[in-house]
C-alpha cells in the first residue's frame, strides 16, 4: 500500500510524456477525433504533437466500417490510473457504448506509452499490449517518434513497424501535425 502511495505521489509531482491513440468508425469520424482532442486537452493533459489521421479497415472484427486513427503526444501530471479514468470519462461523455468487444465505436482512446513505464493493474496495461501487432497504431506512432523504444520488447517503433505482420493497410488521409 505504501509503495502504491509513493508511486501515485511521484506521478503527480512531475509531467509525463504519454502517447495516446484515438480511433472512431461511427458518425462524423473526423469531427469526433477533433472533439476527443479538445476534451483530452481540457481533462488529461496538454497536447504536444498530433500525427496525421490514418484510415484503416477494422482490426479483429472486419465486418464493420473502417476507422480513422490518430496518435497524440500529451504531457500530463496525472498518474496512469487517473489518466485512464479521465480518458474513459471522455469516451462516455462522447457517447461511447460498450456493447460488443471490438465492435463499432464512436470514439476509442487508448494509452500506448506512459514515459517508459511498464505497468499492469486489473484495469490497465502499459505499454498497450497489442500496439506492436497493429499497423494502424505503429504508422502514426512512427510519424511522431520512430526511435521511441518499447520498454518491454526493447525495439524501436521503427523496428516494430518493419517487423509488423498486420496485413491491413493504414492510409494517411490528411496531415494534422501540431508541434506546440
Amino acid at each position: 500500500m505504501l509503495l502504491k502511495k509513493l508511486f501515485t505521489d511521484f506521478c503527480s509531482m512531475s509531467l509525463h510524456e504519454c502517447f495516446i491513440l484515438l480511433g472512431s468508425n461511427m458518425g462524423d469520424r473526423s469531427l469526433l477525433l477533433e472533439e476527443a482532442r479538445m476534451q483530452i486537452a481540457k481533462k488529461a493533459g496538454a497536447i504536444r504533437q498530433t500525427s496525421g489521421i490514418y484510415e484503416t479497415a477494422a482490426w479483429g472484427k472486419e465486418s464493420q466500417p473502417s476507422f480513422l486513427n490518430q496518435v497524440l503526444v500529451i504531457e500530463t501530471s496525472l498518474n496512469p490510473e487517473l489518466l485512464m479514468e479521465n480518458l474513459l470519462k471522455i469516451e462516455n461523455e462522447m457517447g461511447r457504448v460498450r456493447e460488443e468487444k471490438m465492435g463499432p465505436r464512436i470514439i476509442d482512446i487508448d494509452i500506448l506509452f506512459y514515459d517508459d513505464l511498464v505497468y499492469k493493474s486489473n484495469t490497465l496495461t502499459i505499454p498497450h499490449p497489442l500496439l506492436h501487432l497493429r499497423r494502424f497504431v505503429l504508422l502514426p506512432l512512427s510519424e511522431l517518434n520512430s526511435s521511441k523504444n518499447h520498454p518491454l520488447l526493447q525495439q524501436s517503433v521503427a523496428q516494430l513497424l518493419a517487423d509488423c505482420k498486420d496485413p491491413l493497410k493504414a492510409e494517411k488521409t490528411k496531415s494534422f501535425i501540431h508541434n506546440h
